[in-house]
């Protein structure tokens, strides 16, 4: 399933996604509260937790974020280690947000590489 969602996904490096958010993308962090509490978190991001992506994110959808605004709108999905953010990427591309992707490594690899975080 991961392998599966991960062919379809241009994913990015910590470096490309924080220059792809300074370029205009949206950066959304997926973890749990719990989890975010425990590593930190990422100024700006955009805190949408897994279980309420879809209907959040679907352009079509009444109660979506005034951020999603249609399927070229560039989405790039944050999670922990960079599993759980393929498949909720790859989510989004099923919604026809075509410029969904995620981080590779997740959150873990963006403060390593000493990125902004909190």
């Amino acid at each position: 399933m991961l392998a599966t969602a991960r062919r379809r996904l241009h994913r990015l490096t910590p470096a490309q996604a924080h220059r792809a958010v300074l370029d205009g993308a949206l950066l959304v962090d997926i973890r749990p509260a719990a989890q975010r509490r425990a590593e930190g978190g990422v100024p700006g991001a955009l805190v949408v937790e897994r279980n309420v992506l879809e209907w959040r994110f679907d352009p079509t959808c009444p109660a979506r974020l005034p951020q999603a605004t249609g399927p070229d709108v560039p989405v790039v999905i944050l999670c922990s280690e960079g599993y759980t953010s393929s498949l909720a990427a790859a989510s989004l591309q099923e919604l026809g947000l075509y410029r969904a992707t995620d981080v590779i490594g997740g959150y873990r690899a963006w403060r390593a590489a000493g990125l902004p975080v909190d």
